[in-house]
């Protein structure tokens, strides 16, 4: 089997093992191990078996497994030993005998080496077909009963019967006289009690790893252990005299109650940690809302005189910004008086501009298309008229014009001399148009006045002085206008001037009202601040105070469970300090005292706790087994669900409930039945007795989802 054994070797040990090992190495070498359950008999004979590398052999009880599957399993151990030779050693316990039967096959394994028809003829004729070849190497012959016999002395040789029996009862002794072979043909191998050393060695090797505070203290529990199981032993013996009544304690007891008092110490040392913490942690919460009240106190008193100062200086901050806006609102009335003025004088500009404008747009296009004409010219026309010695009539008129602008006196003679001027054009285009005098304009009005002075007639005699006649015109024609227009510029560059002192004036005020509105919003905003921080300030004060309320309540009404909380503490940390022994305690009372009466357990219970004391191991004063284990509230509910209120009722329970292992209870009256019911009926308990047709399906349930049985009306087997 692959399966890891844990196994704590001590010298006792040796001896079971040397006879179990050397028997199954013998040829033919059986072996009848006899001994209470839980002494070791089949965890030594699997590691002989292991020693010896030979292969061990269990039958597997499953539903429904009968005499024809315990027949299949031997055929197959058959086959394994006779015809493949392997060394395999059959460990049967009395615990795997379902039918008596099973027992008469292996009486006559172990007698005669085979079982009668275990083989059927084709399973037979296989068997002496295969074994033919060895049988003749071994020098057997090769007939069907030689070969036969070769086959069962093959089994005998390699097949090994360990069998575990229990003297307890008269099913061993009746076995015995029934299946003489048990005893005849079996080297018998009586498993008593572990000694002291033992049972010493076994407790240091689990509690090696075990925290029980100091190191010397696992020394103390190791030797309690062994204290605890040699005094029920010998209680046992002390029973049995008195009452007639069995009690048998075997190792598996010893490894039960250890393994128990492992499991419990570390669940209840976890559950206490966690009541101590979440006790001691609601003191802790309980003195820092204490001091939390002292805090507030000085905290609503220093709050006060800071709240008084904040609403004053808020109240200073309102009175400077309401001034301030007083102010502010004046230099803003004046401000928008100011620029209705504004506006309004620079509306009038705009309508003298905009009359000037008009009085010029009408000569401009006329003087526009004279510059034009004019840039129309050049030299060879200005010669083409310089060239007449006698003019016609409208040159002249024209060139007596241009004299007349130009200061000239108006004759030919004088006209030629501005025509041969190099820069007559430019003489033309540059001519100051804005400051002709009035002599001169009266001077060109009988030119400009004769009818025949038009661009249209003057072309027709020449083309050079149609342009010359425009430009005459243009300049007499802008003369006027600009005689209407310059009082107006005069006006508007007044009305421009007033316009920008106002404008001046204006941007100054808007500057100081700017500067203003800026002193008052940073006054706001000031103001703001100042009444958020009150705000914020007197909401604090509001909340320190429904606080202080509150925690004052708080403090007043858990003045009491603070001192209660406080002893709860110290009787938690000082039940930590006792759980090595209080816990060990209530383990071995139950691993152990179950079938004792009330008198034989409190024996118990006294001298365990005189030997923790004396040993040095901590134990409450006044301990109680039941109050280790269980809580009152427990208890009571136990009894509401019909358990009887006497002490041995309620250990009983505890026993019931708290064990590793199912419960055996002797119940003559009922009581444990009825409590059970009770109780576990709102979990689905399952009713069922062996003779019920479908145990093992509702066993089989009950296991799968985890629902409670009650297996009434056990017997003795």
């Amino acid at each position: 089997s692959s399966t890891e054994l844990s196994l704590v070797f001590f010298r006792h040990a040796i001896g079971p093992i040397a006879r179990i090992s050397r028997s199954v190495r013998q040829p033919r070498g059986c072996a009848l191990l006899v001994g209470v359950g839980g002494t070791g008999k089949q965890s030594l004979t699997r590691l002989s078996c292991h020693i010896a590398d030979f292969r061990c052999f269990q039958i597997e009880l499953v539903r429904g497994y009968g005499y024809a599957e315990f027949r299949e399993d031997m055929k197959q151990l058959f086959l394994a030993s006779g015809v493949e030779g392997k060394h395999t050693v059959f460990l049967f316990s009395d615990t795997q005998i379902v039918q008596e039967r099973f027992l008469e096959d292996v009486n006559n394994v172990l007698n005669s080496g085979e079982i009668p028809s275990l083989f059927d003829l084709d399973e037979h004729e296989r068997v002496l077909n295969d074994l033919r070849p060895g049988a003749k190497d071994a020098g057997v012959g090769q007939d069907r009963d030689s070969v036969w016999k070769y086959f069962v002395s093959r089994v005998r040789d390699h097949l090994h019967v360990v069998l575990c029996m229990s003297p307890v009862g008269d099913a061993f002794r009746n076995r015995c006289r029934m299946f003489p072979s048990l005893v005849n043909c079996c080297t018998i191998d009586w498993f008593t009690r572990w000694p002291k050393e033992a049972l010493l060695s076994v407790a240091h090797k689990y509690f090696e790893f075990l925290d029980l505070g100091a190191d010397e203290m696992k020394g103390k529990m190791s030797e309690l252990c062994v204290h605890i199981h040699m005094s029920v032993s010998e209680t046992a013996d002390l029973f049995y005299e008195e009452l007639r009544r069995r009690y048998y304690t075997t190792p598996t007891s010893y490894l039960e109650l250890i393994n128990l008092y492992m499991s419990m110490l570390m669940e209840t040392r976890k559950e206490l940690g966690a009541n101590r913490d979440r006790v001691r942690n609601g003191l802790k919460k309980l003195l820092e809302t204490n001091d939390m009240v002292a805090n507030m106190e000085k905290q609503l008193t220093a709050l006060k005189p800071q709240l008084a100062i904040k609403a004053e200086d808020t109240e200073k901050l309102m009175v400077q910004l309401s001034a301030d806006q007083e102010k502010a609102d004046e230099v803003r009335k004046v401000v928008l008086a100011d620029e209705a003025v504004a506006k309004e004088q620079a509306n009038e500009t705009e309508a003298i501009a905009a009359e000037a404008q008009r009085d010029l747009d009408e000569a401009l296009p006329a003087l526009e298309a004279a510059y034009k004409a004019l840039d129309s010219l050049d030299k060879s026309d200005i010669a083409e008229v310089r060239v007449f010695s006698k003019p016609p009539e409208m040159v002249m008129t024209v060139m007596e014009a241009i004299c007349v602008l130009f200061g000239q006196k108006p004759n030919w003679e004088n006209s030629k001399s501005l025509l041969s001027n190099s820069q007559f054009l430019n003489m033309m285009v540059d001519f100051d148009k804005d400051h002709i005098p009035d002599s001169t304009l009266k001077k060109l009005k009988k030119y400009v006045e004769n009818p025949k002075f038009t661009p249209e007639i003057v072309e027709r005699t020449s083309k050079a002085c149609k342009s010359m006649c425009m430009w005459v015109r243009a300049l007499e024609l802008y003369a006027k206008v600009f005689r209407t227009v310059e009082p107006k510029r005069a006006s508007l560059a007044a009305a421009q001037a007033s316009l920008a002192e106002t404008k001046a004036k204006l941007e100054e005020k808007q500057r100081a009202l700017a500067e203003v509105e800026a002193q008052i919003d940073t006054l706001q905003k000031s103001y703001e601040v100042s009444v958020a921080a009150k705000a914020e300030l007197s909401d604090k004060m509001e909340q320190t105070a429904r606080r202080l309320e509150r925690a004052s309540k708080l403090t007043s009404g858990l003045a009491d469970e603070q001192v209660r909380w406080a002893e709860t503490v110290e009787s938690l940390n000082t039940q930590i300090d006792d759980l090595v022994g209080n816990v060990f305690l209530g383990a071995a009372c139950v691993a152990y005292y179950g079938a004792f009466t009330a008198h034989y357990r409190k024996a118990l219970v006294d001298g365990w706790v005189a030997k923790c004391r004396e040993v040095g191991v901590p134990v409450s004063e006044g301990v109680s087994p039941i109050h280790v284990l269980c809580s009152e509230f427990e208890i009571r509910e136990w009894n509401k669900f019909n358990l009887p209120r006497d002490q041995l009722s309620t250990e009983n329970a505890v026993v019931a409930t708290r064990g590793r292992r199912w419960p055996l209870m002797i119940d003559p009256q009922g009581q444990a039945n009825k409590w059970i019911r009770s109780m576990e009926s709102k979990n689905g308990l399952k009713v069922i007795k062996l003779s019920d047709p479908n145990f093992l399906r509702t066993l089989e349930n009950a296991i799968r989802v985890g629902t409670p049985v009650l297996l009434e009306e056990i017997g003795e087997q």
